[in-house]
């Protein structure tokens, strides 16, 4: 059985700077054999009340969709047409009329990514960087909505060297010529360094020198923490690790007040032979450390207290993306909007999302050793003390008569009484937490019976008590014919 999720998201409205409540965004890529219709995508986002996304293009379909949604929107300028507005001021006042004028504020656009990565994936295209920025930005200048959309490009980490300890960083010297006046408009116009984080890839590349439990913001005992030998100051994960050697290489240039906004960063689900380490546990490990870490405001060490907004990468898994298996599984969510892995998020602070204790069960693990699941069904039904009477030869839940059905029944009433905890739903292995509802599966009468008629009970009270005994003898008497 696919380990389902109910994902989450969510933050708080508000362009992002220093000073602004932090937000967590997600990524849209686009490279899938079935990719959902925007609207559909739109849907998805509302559901989970994901408020901030990233879209590596201007598609018109999607900030269609997007009009009026309350949802605010990264667009981005493609690596191919860099060339072409960073050689021409009106190209970019074209480019800026026809996909940012045309829908805002329909679409609440608040930033605009100029090329992603292109000092690392398109060095030919760097010296005219520069210009397509100021030629995007001088064109918002011109709509007057340079105040309300910000202009940035987004970074990769492998141009900050000597990354360890963070108060040794500093750029690649060899692209200063692009930094420095980029640096010089970012702070001038208000903007923020846009970074992609991938603690994944530094912890493959590391050869064991990084901790798995170090990239997956883990808890770590002090004497396991990273110390910066130079400051004394202790990193419990290479992400804040990166965010304040990010500031410090800035410093370094002398630029100190422009903000840093994480523009991607993630786990894959799913990999290849040689990435033992792409798992939807290490994922989910990975992604709900990282949105509470952000969303409870902690900060880096160099910035404590000034959390650094970030967009997960991504929304969906990519099919078609090329590479290895674990290109194709960065998403939250499959094609069909199901989610890859259920996220936890107990203790994240203002998060605002769908409540997914309403929406999880604990059903049998798909495969389960009969013999471990008939102990485990034993357990529930003794030690664990749940009232399998409905179990019994002639009650609601005898039919079928098989240990997956009583123990999916078992298992999720346990489950249910215990908070809908991720401990709850283990029994030894032979469980999974799912979106599935066991009301449509085999013991639907039970369930129907059982579970949605107590929780009736506990609604409408003792009052109406007939009319609940009458629905349930209509529904008893369809579901035997």
């Amino acid at each position: 059985m696919a380990l389902l999720i109910l994902l989450l998201l969510l933050a708080v409205s508000s362009p992002a700077t220093a000073d602004e409540d932090p937000y967590i965004g997600v990524n849209i890529g686009t490279d899938l054999s079935d990719m959902p219709h925007p609207t559909q995508v739109v849907a998805l986002l509302k559901a989970q009340q994901i408020r901030h996304v990233r879209l590596y293009n201007a598609d018109k379909g999607m900030l269609v969709a997007l009009a009026n949604s309350g949802i605010r929107v990264m667009v981005s300028i493609p690596n191919e047409q860099l060339l072409g507005i960073g050689q021409s001021n009106s190209t970019a006042a074209n480019w800026v009329s026809r996909n940012i004028v045309a829908h805002y504020p329909a679409t609440n656009i608040t930033a605009i990514c100029v090329g992603s990565e292109v000092l690392t994936t398109l060095p030919n295209a760097a010296p005219l960087l520069v210009n397509a920025i100021k030629f995007v930005h001088s064109a918002l200048v011109a709509s007057n909505l340079d105040n309300q959309i910000k202009v940035s490009t987004p970074l990769s980490s492998s141009i900050i060297l000597d990354s360890f300890p963070p108060s040794q960083a500093f750029f690649n010297r060899s692209w200063n010529q692009v930094l420095v006046p980029m640096l010089n408009f970012l702070q001038s116009s208000g903007s923020f360094l846009m970074l992609n984080i991938y603690p994944y890839y530094d912890y493959m590349q590391s050869n064991g020198v990084i901790p798995l439990d170090y990239a997956l913001f883990k808890p770590l005992p002090p004497n396991k923490e990273a110390v910066d030998a130079n400051t004394l100051v202790h990193y419990s994960n290479v992400f804040d690790a990166m965010v304040d050697a990010t500031y410090f290489a800035m410093a370094f240039l002398n630029f100190t007040n422009i903000p840093v906004i994480v523009t991607e960063t993630g786990w894959p689900s799913k990999g290849d032979s040689n990435e033992p380490d792409a798992t939807i546990e290490n994922a989910n490990t990975y992604n709900s450390n990282l949105i509470r870490h952000v969303l409870n405001k902690t900060g880096t060490p160099k910035r404590p207290g000034i959390a650094i907004s970030t967009y997960i990468y991504e929304l969906y898994n990519e099919d078609m993306k090329p590479g290895p298996i674990s290109e194709k599984n960065w998403g939250l969510f499959d094609a069909n909007g199901d989610p890859v892995y259920i996220l936890r998020l107990t203790g994240s602070g203002s998060l605002l999302a769908n409540d997914t204790t309403n929406q999880t069960y604990c059903t049998v693990k798909e495969g389960a050793d009969p013999k471990m699941l008939q102990a485990a069904l034993d357990w529930a039904c003794g030690p664990g003390k749940v009232d399998c009477s409905p179990l019994l030869q002639g009650k609601p839940c005898y039919e079928p008569d098989n240990v997956i059905a009583h123990a999916t029944y078992a298992f999720d009433t346990y489950y249910h009484r215990m908070g809908k905890t991720s401990d709850a739903c283990d029994f030894n292995g032979v469980a999974d937490i799912t979106t599935t509802d066991p009301s449509k599966m085999a013991c639907c009468v039970c369930y129907i019976n059982v579970t949605f008629f107590s929780r009736l009970k506990a609604y409408i009270g003792r009052k109406l008590i007939p009319i609940y005994v009458l629905v349930q003898a209509m529904v008893l008497v369809f579901f035997q014919e």
